[in-house]
C-alpha cells in the first residue's frame, strides 16, 4: 500500500489534517503523521518506508532523501520550495511539487495589514498617512502579486508591477501599470512589495544601490524571502535616510540591529505569518494531498518544480 507521510514541525490545523486524510484514504493509501517533531532524527526515521511526503516549511535535504528509500514525491504545501534540495531530489528520482495559489490571498491580506500598521506609524498616537493615492510597486506578478493588486485597487492605490517572466500586456490586462525594469519600479513607487523567490539571481538583489533610488518616505514590505534582502546594505541606507521604513514577515538575521537602530521605522513578525490562516492551511494541505494522488495514480506532474 502507498504510504503518505505528513511531516510538519508546525502542524496543519486539525481540519486540514482531516481533509488530507480523507483525500489520501479515499485513494486507498495509508496516511502517517509526524507533527511537532524536534529532532532531525525523528524525520529521518519517519521517512524510511514512505512513498510520498507532504511538508510545510520543513527541510528536505540530501540526508532526508538518502533515508527515504521508497520516496517518489514531495509536495511542499505552499508556494515557496527553497526548503527542498531540488538537485538532490532529482538525483534520487524524486518529484518535487509546490501548491501555487493556495496561500496567495492570505499573504496578500497580510501585506495590507502590515502596510496600514506602518503608514499609521505603528499606532503610536501620531498622525500618519493614507494608502489611497499612493503608488504601489509589486515586484513579481504571480498569484500573490495579483492578489495584492486586487486588494490595492480597493484602497484606491495607483498600482505598478514588474516581473521578468510575466509579459507586460498580461500585467496591463489586470489593470496594473507595467514598468520596464526593477529599477524603474523602485524609482517610481512610494511602496514596494516584494514577491520574488530566493534564487541565485535574486538573493541580496534588494540592495543599497537599488533602494537608494526610492522616493522620500518610501516603504519596503517583504513577505517573500529574507535572503532577497542585502541586510547590511539596507541598514546602511536606513542609517543615511531617516525617511525610509522596512516591514517584513520574515525576521532578518540582523533583526536585533534593525530593531535597535530603527525604532518607528522597522517591524518584523516573530515568525513567518503569510500562510498562517485557517483557510490557507486547509487549501494548501488538501491541494498537496490531491497532487500526490494524481501523481501516484495518473502520473500528473503539473506543479513539478524540479527536473
Amino acid at each position: 500500500m502507498t504510504k503518505v507521510l505528513v511531516a510538519t514541525e508546525k502542524p496543519f490545523a486539525p481540519v486540514a489534517v482531516e481533509g488530507i486524510k480523507k483525500e489520501i484514504e479515499a485513494a486507498g493509501f495509508e496516511l502517517a503523521l509526524l507533527e511537532k517533531y524536534t529532532e532531525k532524527a525523528q524525520l529521518l526515521d519517519a521517512v524510511k518506508d514512505v512513498d510520498a511526503l507532504i511538508i510545510r516549511s520543513d527541510k528536505v535535504t540530501a540526508e532526508v532523501l538518502d533515508a527515504a528509500k521508497n520516496l517518489k514525491i514531495v509536495v511542499r504545501a505552499g508556494a515557496g520550495y527553497d526548503n527542498v534540495d531540488l538537485e538532490a531530489a532529482t538525483a534520487h528520482n524524486v518529484v518535487v511539487m509546490n501548491t501555487p495559489g493556495q496561500n496567495s490571498n492570505a499573504v496578500a491580506e497580510l501585506v495590507f495589514g502590515m502596510l496600514v500598521y506602518a503608514v499609521r506609524n505603528f499606532y503610536n498616537g501620531k498622525a500618519g498617512t493614507e494608502l489611497k493615492g499612493k503608488k504601489l510597486g509589486i515586484l513579481a506578478f504571480g498569484q500573490v502579486g495579483r492578489n495584492v493588486a486586487r486588494i490595492a485597487a480597493g484602497f484606491g492605490m495607483d498600482i505598478y508591477a514588474y516581473d521578468a517572466f510575466c509579459p507586460a500586456d498580461a500585467i496591463e490586462a489586470a489593470g496594473v501599470h507595467a514598468v520596464a525594469s526593477q529599477a524603474e519600479l523602485f524609482k517610481t513607487c512610494d511602496i514596494v512589495s516584494l514577491h520574488i523567490p530566493a534564487t541565485a539571481e535574486t538573493k541580496q538583489s534588494i540592495n543599497y544601490d537599488l533602494c537608494s533610488t526610492l522616493k522620500k518616505g518610501a516603504i519596503i514590505i517583504n513577505t517573500a524571502r529574507k535572503e532577497v534582502i542585502d541586510e547590511a546594505g539596507l541598514i546602511k541606507l536606513m542609517e543615511e535616510r531617516e525617511d525610509l521604513k522596512y516591514i517584513t514577515d520574515i525576521m532578518p538575521d540582523a533583526n536585533d540591529e534593525f530593531a535597535s537602530k530603527f525604532e518607528g521605522r522597522y517591524f518584523s513578525t516573530p515568525k513567518k505569518m503569510g500562510a498562517q490562516t485557517a483557510e490557507a492551511n486547509i487549501n494548501a494541505g488538501i491541494a498537496a494531498a490531491k497532487q500526490i494522488v494524481g501523481f501516484i495514480k495518473e502520473g500528473i506532474t503539473k506543479f513539478q518544480v524540479n527536473k
